[in-house]
């Protein structure tokens, strides 16, 4: 037997001469677009979080290691010292500088990124990543970003020029930039890594740097699970000694993901005021169905009924409206976040650019959710719904019997 409050509940929730209320449709599409935009903008921000961090440990080591008080020496000897720990997946020297890289008349000022060729594939993801040419970094082959090559107009076989800095730093002396011929383009599908980034052998680094007598800047230093950053921090500490500092990829980017933590918050706080002005919807519709009602309600207190039964009724009343809207919610938000390239592309063909790589980055809009996101907004939603039900259903409960049935 369904209980009375649930009863009467579904009784107000459809009308006599019609199917369904407007003001019930009404409120209930309320509740489902607050669900749907808050899910939605929710996962994307996630995504961002997640695909961010996906791009950065494709590109850039777990950990660094760098000499305090100069550049790296004997290199070999600490590349084999680190790979005997327990969960390092791989080890390389590099050096890092930033040249003038010149083809044609074209110029720009890439960080030339120089690493050992035997070592490269296993510090980075980039051999995995080529959409053109080779990846090789033997000689005097280099290989670089697709935004970059096509802001200089590279291509596979063709030559540049690096002009080392050592010419500004050092004015009595001049260099003569080191020609250089492009063995592959890669693409990671972010902006920083593919416009901005050279990679070549760690001897024409050390030309470009003037590490003559060898050594080099700093270790990258790969592990089996980058998550574990802390602990293998420690590790390597305590290994190499204080006159190494250590750094993780989490320090190298914590401003980006602190700035992400922070927008994703504030987002979801300002969405709350959509879906908080969605839910009052409900109580509006509770207030109408009470003042249509006023009759019936004093007729079910004279016969007997308490307060709470008819409170209940009403609360009842405004779950069915919420819940429904929350499930419609969630199911038109998977539905967006599911077509969200199909959405994206066909704005595009239309000349609306919403996601330009230029601006955020990244070559698509990424998304992620979890089941347990989803279920801390339906919470969220409910929790709201329930006080927005309580007075709406106090007044109905509060209502005299006499006055009630003299209500015209």
């Amino acid at each position: 037997m369904t209980p009375f409050p649930l009863f009467l509940a579904l009784k107000y929730l459809k009308p006599k001469r019609t199917v369904l209320s407007v003001v019930t449709i009404l409120s209930v599409l309320g509740v489902l677009l607050g669900v749907a935009i808050l899910i939605i903008v929710l996962s994307v921000m996630t995504g961002f979080d997640g695909m961010w961090r996906e791009k950065i440990l494709s590109f850039k080591p777990h950990a660094t290691v760098v000499h305090r008080y100069g550049a790296v020496e004997q290199e070999e000897a600490l590349c084999r010292t680190v790979e005997a720990l327990p969960g390092i997946t791989g080890v390389a020297p590099v050096i890092a500088t930033r040249v003038l890289m010149r083809h044609g008349e074209r110029t720009a000022a890439p960080i030339v990124i120089g690493i050992d060729p035997d070592r490269a594939s296993s510090v980075t993801k980039v051999p995995s990543n080529m959409v053109a040419g080779v990846f090789s970094l033997e000689d005097d082959l280099f290989v670089l970003g697709g935004d970059l090559a096509a802001q200089l107009g590279l291509m596979p076989g063709r030559k540049a020029l690096f002009y080392s800095s050592r010419s500004v730093m050092h004015q009595d002396e001049f260099h003569l930039p080191e020609e250089l011929v492009v063995a592959g383009i890669f693409d990671m599908g972010m902006r920083d890594y593919d416009a901005g980034f050279v990679l070549t052998s760690l001897e024409v680094a050390r030309e470009l740097v003037g590490l003559d007598r060898g050594g080099a800047h700093a270790l990258y230093v790969m592990t089996d699970d980058p998550f574990r950053f802390e602990e293998y921090a420690l590790l390597l500490q305590e290994t190499l000694g204080s006159e190494f500092s250590i750094s993780t990829w989490v320090d190298e980017d914590r401003v980006l993901f602190e700035a992400l933590k922070t927008e994703k918050t504030m987002m979801f706080i300002l969405l709350v005021f959509i879906t908080v002005v969605a839910v009052f919807c409900v109580t509006n519709t509770l207030i109408v169905i009470t003042v249509q009602k006023t009759r019936e309600i004093g007729l079910l207190k004279a016969l007997g009924f308490s307060a709470w039964r008819i409170t209940a009724a009403f609360v009842c009343l405004g779950w069915i409206q919420c819940l429904v809207g929350i499930v419609a919610g969630i199911g038109t938000a998977l539905l967006v976040l599911f077509n969200l390239k199909r959405i994206v592309h066909a704005l595009s063909r239309i000349d609306i650019e919403v996601f330009p790589k230029q601006i955020y980055g990244l070559d698509e809009i990424p998304w992620d959710t979890s089941p347990g996101e989803i279920l801390n907004v339906a919470l969220f939603v409910m929790v709201f719904c329930t006080v927005a039900s309580i007075f709406p259903a106090w007044r109905a409960a509060r209502l005299d019997p006499v006055e009630a049935l003299r209500h015209e």
